[in-house]
């Protein structure tokens, strides 16, 4: 009964979406029911998985976590192998490492790789990785092959400069711990519909398997830091849809999907709905390094114009103070939707341009203003706000000490980080700003709220 409901429900479609059913695993249950029987035919179940957050495959306590998969590029000659005679072998590694496993072996026809994706626990995914080496390790002696099979993850492009960490730290760190040799693919391997990059682990099984896990914890983290981001920037621009937006202008995604197989085509949702009421005007000034200011510019001027139109913003570059600066001021007014859009076009240019080398992510610094009234709130009580501000959006946050406010009464806060990580800290910064004019009309209008300031 249970099943014949699954096999209707799945692959039925609503609103551009496909549905993907099957059983949530139950530790303390009977052994799960081996649900295999589509997971290999590359049909529109597989698509479903590319949405952030699918729980489809997750396992017990940690199913409402987003769900992230562990993506492996595998030699296509092995991939008979791994799934075995008539399924056998994909079904044991599915049972005994509690994973969803799919093998995308229609993408990419008469490629000499193929990926899969592994949806579980981190555990559940290591175990199922193991399993797949060794497999792939057996059919290589069985075989004859010579040459060493190295571990292949797949990892979307927005991920990878933080697992590379500062000057290459992260990836330095694991390759001593795990004794692995660790390369990326380069960028220039992207495309607007394969934006994953390429991770090779060079080792043997073990070392390789222990790299697995140290890179897919740090891609996690990434991941779930973006997610935690999007989900403050939505709740604080109501109606901002983010990948309507179009922010980088190769048509990345600014997020990467779930899982998926590669070169198809992104869904595009519904456009965002602009604000019902006129937004307040907001001013941001991003620091861009001075040799990219032609790349924002453009000949004639025709980028930086395109780019105003585009966000619905004021762009201005502000003269360089000498000749030797490294870094010049772009002055971006707007409501908030439009800054989201300036600044995201503007990290994703800098980006395209390579004015960041491959391994490093764009962190810029971003200044805005707040009253001098407000600074203490931003800082908090012996910095416990700040430093809130920094554990949640991963930018760095700092209201530099003894600063003479300006003609307006206003200081600066300085904010470094990359695109998602500044933009939630400045909207959060924005948000107690708010809350202190709000406080401040209240007490100016004699609002019984004046003895909660004692």
């Amino acid at each position: 009964m249970n099943n014949n409901i699954i096999k209707k429900l799945t692959g039925q479609t609503f609103e551009d979406y496909s549905f993907k059913v099957s059983y949530i695993l139950d530790m303390d249950a009977a052994p799960p029911l081996p649900a295999t029987r589509n997971r290999h035919s590359g049909r529109t179940s597989r698509e479903q998985d590319s949405q952030p957050g699918t729980s489809g495959g997750s396992l017990g306590p940690r199913q409402k976590q987003p769900d992230f998969p562990l993506r492996m590029l595998v030699p296509t000659q092995f991939v008979g192998a791994i799934i075995g005679k008539e399924g056998l072998t994909i079904k044991n590694i599915t049972k005994q490492t509690q994973s969803k496993v799919d093998i995308h072996r229609k993408d990419n026809t008469g490629a000499m790789e193929k990926p899969i994706s592994i949806h579980s626990t981190p555990e559940g995914c290591s175990a199922a990785c193991r399993m797949i080496m060794d497999i792939m390790q057996k059919e290589a002696d069985d075989t004859k092959v010579t040459e060493d099979i190295p571990l292949k993850i797949l990892a979307h492009n927005s991920l990878v400069g933080r697992l590379i960490g500062k000057e290459g730290r992260n990836l330095k760190k694991i390759e001593e711990e795990t004794e692995t040799k660790i390369t990326i693919s380069s960028l220039q391997d992207l495309t607007i519909y394969n934006p994953e990059r390429t991770i090779i682990v060079k080792g043997s099984i073990e070392a390789c398997c222990r790299a697995e896990v140290e890179i897919m914890r740090k891609l996690r983290e990434a991941y779930e830091n973006d997610i935690a981001a999007t989900n403050q920037q939505t709740n604080l621009i109501p109606g901002l849809s983010l990948s309507a937006l179009g922010i980088f202008s190769t048509g990345l995604s600014v997020l990467p999907p779930a899982a998926g197989p590669r070169g198809v085509p992104p869904v595009h949702p519904a456009s965002y709905n602009p604000f019902l009421q006129a937004p307040e005007q907001e001013v941001v000034y991003l620091f861009i390094p001075t040799q990219a200011v032609g790349a924002i510019i453009g000949k004639k001027g025709q980028h930086i114009k395109q780019l105003a139109r585009f966000a619905g913003a004021s762009i201005k570059i502000a003269p360089a103070e000498s000749p030797d600066v490294t870094q010049r001021m772009v002055i971006i007014t707007g409501p908030p939707e439009a800054q989201f859009k300036a600044q995201g076009r503007i990290f994703g240019k800098l980006k395209e341009e390579n004015f960041f080398s491959a391994k490093e992510e764009v962190k810029l610094e971003t200044h805005i203003k707040v009253p001098s009234s407000a600074a203490g709130r931003v800082i908090g009580k012996g910095g416990k706000t700040v430093n809130e501000l920094q554990n949640l959006t991963s930018a760095e946050v700092i209201v530099p000490r003894d600063q003479t406010p300006d003609e307006n009464d206003e200081v600066f806060v300085k904010i470094s980080g990359h695109f998602f990580a500044s933009q939630t800290a400045q909207r959060k910064i924005r948000e107690i700003i708010q809350q202190v004019k709000q406080q401040e009309q209240k007490h100016q209008q004699g609002a019984p709220v004046t003895h909660r300031s004692k």
